[in-house]
């Protein structure tokens, strides 16, 4: 089973178990889901309407732990970690792994000493094992370790659910290559109707180059033909039509 089918399932199933919990019982879904090993999405489990309900009620906890999971990174949590419940190691792995993504988004170099701040790691050797075994292995990057140059060159990154206000600039974004890529069809389609009128003119002038050459051809045969069937003198006969002439 591929990744993207792996996720709409494990998605399709904490949907269903959120839609018929209500208040604090939401809470050992939001943590069976933030840990588990596999689900990388939290944007459906957030459009619950029961989950939607939790905003300003006493377990609405729960709801800012799926928002920081969905849309935050492990810095994120650091500088909030005074309101939000403490991360079991699970979840500390899974908010690592979702802040590469995050960091990926915006660049495609990743300097050693930039990800080592942001994940809390110490040393590079821990930081490149890191990276390899929870994020390479479990399918969510693929890259290049570069250690000459301390970078993560990102080859591939698995997209994190959209933040709020994020859509409208993807939706931008994505007219923008549209009306480009209509531009270049219109000229690429210019191009081809150029072309394919040189081609004719080349076929035309080639068919008056060879009608030319045919029409010297039959002139030239015509003239040997003429030439090969007047009559010629032989010596005897001059020599007779002399003879008359004298006479």
């Amino acid at each position: 089973m591929d990744i993207e089918q792996k996720q709409a399932d494990l998605i399709e199933h904490f949907v269903k178990r959120a839609s018929v919990l209500q208040g604090s019982a939401l809470g050992a879904l939001v943590a069976d889901a933030t840990s588990h090993p596999s689900l990388f999405a939290f944007s459906e489990i957030l459009a619950v309407p029961s989950v939607l309900q939790l905003e300003g009620t006493d377990s609405s906890v729960y709801l800012d732990v799926l928002r920081l999971f969905a849309h935050g990174t492990w810095s994120d949590y650091k500088r909030n970690a005074d309101r939000l419940p403490q991360l079991v190691p699970e979840q500390v792995l899974k908010l690592k792994q979702l802040t590469v993504l995050t960091l990926a988004e915006t660049n495609k170099v990743l300097p050693y000493d930039q990800l080592m701040q942001e994940l809390d790691v110490t040393n590079v050797r821990e930081l490149e094992d890191f990276l390899i075994n929870e994020c390479m292995y479990a399918g969510i990057v693929r890259g290049k370790l570069d250690q000459l140059r301390r970078c993560f060159e990102v080859q591939f990154a698995a997209g994190r659910d959209l933040r709020p206000g994020q859509l409208g600039g993807m939706i931008q974004t994505l007219s923008s290559w549209l009306a480009t890529s209509d531009n270049l069809l219109v000229s690429i389609q210019e191009k081809i109707k150029w072309a394919d009128s040189m081609s004719e003119l080349d076929k035309k002038h080639r068919k008056e180059v060879e009608d030319r050459i045919e029409e010297v051809k039959k002139s030239l045969s015509l003239k040997k033909l003429h030439t090969v069937s007047r009559p010629t003198l032989t010596s005897e006969g001059m020599r007779r039509s002399t003879l008359n002439l004298v006479e």
